[in-house]
């Protein structure tokens, strides 16, 4: 298995290359964490205060809303960031679950600590700027998909994109997050090899 600092280290430097002073001021941050499957690392309410670092496993990011139905938002998984952003980056309670589908291994830091060094750091600061926008690039996308486009082009960009959450995640998850209904997604993933 690869380092998790230095898989860390690529991801980084892929968003925004950092000084070397820099990136040991930040990679001193993180902490190994693992959790079970099915277990609720952020809760509707509560605050982010953590950034997570996926190293292994399938996590969701999921919403309910007045009427208790649920709505799969997002996908993490190794090697990407995780957790509930908007609440970290905004420091305000989250309105989202952030949960394991999988066992799972991490490397977290606390967003206290990661804050302190975009204030004081500014390579560091334009990193994380720079990762949020990109998450919010995909955002952007996925929400063009789910209005522009059908459940089948929906269906084929997600098994072009990330095909191996096909083999991971539940599909009821899957169904959910690109809106679909069980029987639709059905005649779609057999039509399909996996």
């Amino acid at each position: 298995m690869v380092d998790p600092l230095l898989l860390l280290k690529q991801v980084v430097h892929a968003v925004h290359p950092l000084p070397p002073e820099d990136w040991e001021a930040i990679s001193g941050l993180w902490t190994p964490f693992s959790a079970k499957r099915k277990e609720v690392l952020t809760s509707e309410g509560s605050m982010e205060k953590y950034l997570y670092f996926v190293l292994e496993g399938v996590q969701r990011v999921y919403y309910f809303d007045d009427e208790d139905r649920e709505a799969t938002l997002v996908f993490t998984y190794a090697p990407s960031f995780g957790g509930v952003l908007d609440a970290m980056m905004l420091q305000q309670p989250s309105r989202y679950f952030y949960e394991t589908l999988t066992p799972s291994s991490f490397l977290r830091a606390p967003y206290s600590e990661v804050e302190r060094l975009m204030q004081t750091r500014r390579d560091i600061g334009d990193f994380v700027r720079k990762g949020v926008t990109q998450a919010m690039s995909g955002v952007l996308e996925r929400l063009v998909e789910l209005q522009c486009f059908s459940a089948e082009e929906r269906f084929n960009k997600v098994l072009k994109r990330s095909p191996h959450i096909f083999k991971l995640v539940p599909h009821k998850y899957i169904a959910n997050y690109l809106g679909m209904d069980a029987t639709n997604f059905s005649k779609l993933i057999n039509k399909q090899k996996i």
